[in-house]
């Protein structure tokens, strides 16, 4: 059921309340290699959204008794930290979150070859400093950016980005006030490349055009997001051949 809502999310001009066309994405900025400690890290900024992620392994599995004989445990802890939205949030991981760990482990699970490190465990931890809307979706990003870094071999980086529907306009990555209030909202994981959905999800109602339009909206941007991810990655790389070669 549409939410109702007292607020103009979208003007006669087809302009979001933050100044976006419906098929525009928030200002993204993805940068890996961002924690000293951990063996790969990304960090993402999407819209007022800001996400840190660290991956630790392939390493011995902790518990013991988690140990899979013929591939590697990958393990997605999502964390919303206490001070990341408007209202206090309680330390401790929500059943929300720990829902939302277990779709994005499963989200990305397929583009990592996990058969390649039996009796390991890859550890991969997303911790939401600021959410604005999408933090599922955002968080997929950057932990695939992070996966990278680490220097897992991967079929291919996951891209995730939301679409849906707000005030009967079908819209391309939902922000806070328009995932509240709108009618429809659609989380999508890719694998580009591979033109592989590895996450699907719906909450509210849409025709079946209506759906055929959102996927194609979410697809786009998961399309964009792909380069951005691809040109992080790329900077990295070059900033650490540049410091190899001073030295």
């Amino acid at each position: 059921m549409p939410r109702k809502t007292t607020k103009k999310l979208i003007d006669k001009n087809g302009i979001r309340a933050d100044g976006r066309k419906l098929d525009e994405l928030r200002p993204i900025k993805i940068e890996a290699g961002v924690i000293r400690n951990a063996d790969g890290s990304a960090y993402i900024e999407q819209g007022k959204n800001k996400i840190l992620v660290g991956v630790y392994g392939p390493k011995e599995v902790h518990p013991k008794h988690l140990t899979l004989l013929d591939r590697a445990l990958l393990r997605c802890r999502y964390h919303m930290a206490p001070f990341s939205v408007d209202e206090r949030k309680r330390p401790a991981p929500s059943r929300r979150e720990q829902e939302l760990s277990k779709v994005i482990t499963w989200a990305i699970e397929p583009s990592i070859f996990l058969e390649h490190f039996p009796r390991t465990s890859i550890d991969v931890f997303i911790e939401v400093l600021q959410a604005n809307g999408g933090t599922r979706c955002a968080g997929i990003t950057a932990a695939s950016v992070a996966l990278a870094d680490a220097g897992i071999p991967m079929r291919d980086l996951v891209a995730a980005c939301a679409a849906g529907k707000v005030e009967g306009h079908l819209v391309l990555d939902l922000m806070d006030v328009e995932d509240k209030m709108g009618e429809a909202d659609l989380p999508l994981a890719l694998m580009p490349n591979l033109n592989a959905i590895t996450l699907l999800q719906m909450d509210g109602g849409l025709t079946t055009e209506e759906f055929e339009q959102v996927m194609g909206l979410a697809l786009t941007g998961c399309k964009q997001i792909h380069t951005l991810q691809k040109e992080a990655l790329k900077a990295r790389y070059i900033a650490v051949k540049k410091a190899v070669e001073k030295q």
